[in-house]
């Protein structure tokens, strides 16, 4: 038996639910219901018909603000997350430079080379050379330099006691806190004597502009029988005034030549006036400001080479130094 059209009003009513945002309405479970009322009248069939499509439409109305607001919290999410607005997508790249794979192919076809690592490597590589040619050398000088230092090593140099050109007593002492150049030769020699002697005054020149007036230069007379202090004086004159000539009797200068391992002999039988000549060492000895042997230079350097080899010597020294 039916109920009464009147009392299908108050069913909608009761049925009809309270919407939230944060809810979704099940409304897939009321539209697939079947309804097993019978209805009589015509406006019961109307009321009937209408509870579908209300229900129909507020679902969709609650599945458009879901989905909106999930969105919107998805979108919030995204940024905190992120830390930045999004950007909108685009296909081209601002680094894509090059328009065929062959330019781009070129571009690293040294690999990781380039102009700057090549300059950087060249720069690198001559100024290890330099530096490793500069510190070869100075050992080397450094070998050389103390070769005659210890025991059971020859010694070249020792005490003397002679007298220079203006008649002052000059010992080995005398030669301390410089560098000293010392020369075995004598004033009548015809050409090798004056052609060192020559270059003597060219190195005392370099020596002093490179490094200052650290070097004493001093020649000393093989033939003390004809040198006397004012011949010597003379003979000097000619060359370099820095120059310190010295000469004395037979017996100090043969000892003076002992300690410099200098070789020198004169004809016997030398009647006085004879003119003769003096066999001798050809050599220049650079001697320390300690009065300890450096470095013996020969007549195969120039005067630019021998001045480069004291130079080196002189930069290398480490203790004092007068420069006076």
């Amino acid at each position: 038996m039916s109920r009464p059209c009147s009392t299908i009003p108050g069913a909608f009513k009761a049925f009809k639910p309270t919407y939230t945002p944060s809810t979704q309405f099940p409304a897939a479970r009321f539209l697939s219901r079947s309804s097993t009322r019978s209805f009589t009248s015509s406006r019961c069939s109307n009321a009937a018909l209408r509870p579908p499509i209300i229900r129909q439409s507020a679902s969709r109305r609650i599945t458009s603000e879901s989905s909106a607001l999930h969105s919107r919290c998805a979108g919030q999410s995204s940024r905190r997350i992120l830390g930045c607005t999004a950007r909108p997508f685009s296909s081209t790249s601002a680094r894509n430079k090059y328009k065929t794979v062959e330019e781009a192919r070129s571009r690293y076809k040294l690999g990781p080379f380039s102009w700057p690592a090549g300059v950087l490597f060249l720069t690198s590589g001559i100024g290890l050379t330099m530096y490793f040619r500069y510190e070869k050398d100075r050992l080397a000088r450094k070998r050389i330099a103390e070769s005659t230092k210890g025991v059971g090593k020859p010694k070249v140099g020792g005490p003397f006691d002679l007298v220079d050109q203006d008649g002052n007593r000059f010992t080995h002492e005398d030669m301390h806190g410089k560098y000293a150049l010392v020369y075995f030769g004598f004033t009548h020699c015809p050409d090798i004597c004056p052609e060192e002697l020559d270059k003597m005054a060219v190195m005392i020149d370099l020596v002093k502009q490179r490094c200052g007036n650290v070097l004493r230069p001093i020649f000393i007379t093989c033939d003390p029988a004809r040198d006397t202090p004012a011949v010597v004086k003379e003979y000097l004159k000619e060359f370099h005034p820095d120059i310190i000539g010295l000469t004395g009797t037979y017996e100090n200068t043969k000892s003076v030549c002992k300690e410099y391992r200098v070789y020198f002999s004169t004809p016997p039988n030398v009647q006085p006036g004879q003119d003769y000549l003096v066999d001798h060492s050809i050599y220049f000895y650079l001697m320390d400001p300690e009065g300890d042997f450096v470095e013996a230079i020969g007549r195969n350097f120039t005067p630019e080479q021998a001045a480069k080899v004291m130079t080196d010597h002189i930069k290398d020294w480490r203790g004092p130094l007068d420069k006076d």
